[in-house]
């Protein structure tokens, strides 16, 4: 199958029903986005289709294809960080940083959407797990990120 994976087109040989998530790391060395739970339910291995936070530990890789997807790898150039990972050094958000790539995942899908997201905005969507305890963390650096004029942050 191809996937669309950082803006690159890239034959895998992998069986369809493989979940992204080891297509990614296993197949395509991108280990940028993390095995946490394998049930979806952590948020470690969130990555963008077409966009949208998804969460590719249980997704088929099959179900990506003819979608655009994007790993924390893609979210910024080395030579130029994201916004939201500026904002994340200064408010020290990462911990152990296992999490954080599944966390800019789903910030930058949010404010991709919403650009100046409301407080409870932000806590509808970010739902990823962190042992470390950063919630507020995020919640101040995503606040600033609403200040901010980012007109679009890449999804």
């Amino acid at each position: 199958m191809t996937l669309e994976v950082n803006g690159r087109r890239i034959a895998v040989d992998a069986e369809g029903d493989t979940p992204l998530l080891w297509v990614l790391r296993d197949e395509l060395g991108l280990t940028g986005t993390k095995y946490g739970c394998g049930l979806a339910l952590c948020g470690a291995c969130t990555v963008h289709l077409d966009g949208v936070a998804t969460r590719c530990c249980v997704l088929p890789a099959e179900a990506a294809v003819g979608k655009k997807i994007t790993t924390i790898e893609g979210l910024a150039s080395k030579e130029t960080p994201h916004a939201l990972q500026t904002l994340w050094v200064k408010h020290q958000v990462p911990q152990c940083g296992y999490c954080q790539s599944g966390m800019l995942m789903a910030a930058a899908s949010l404010l991709a959407e919403t650009p100046k997201p409301t407080d409870e905005q932000i806590d509808v969507a970010m739902t990823n797990i962190c042992r470390c305890g950063t919630y507020p963390r995020v919640k101040a650096a995503l606040q600033e990120a609403r200040t901010l004029d980012l007109k679009k942050v890449p999804a």
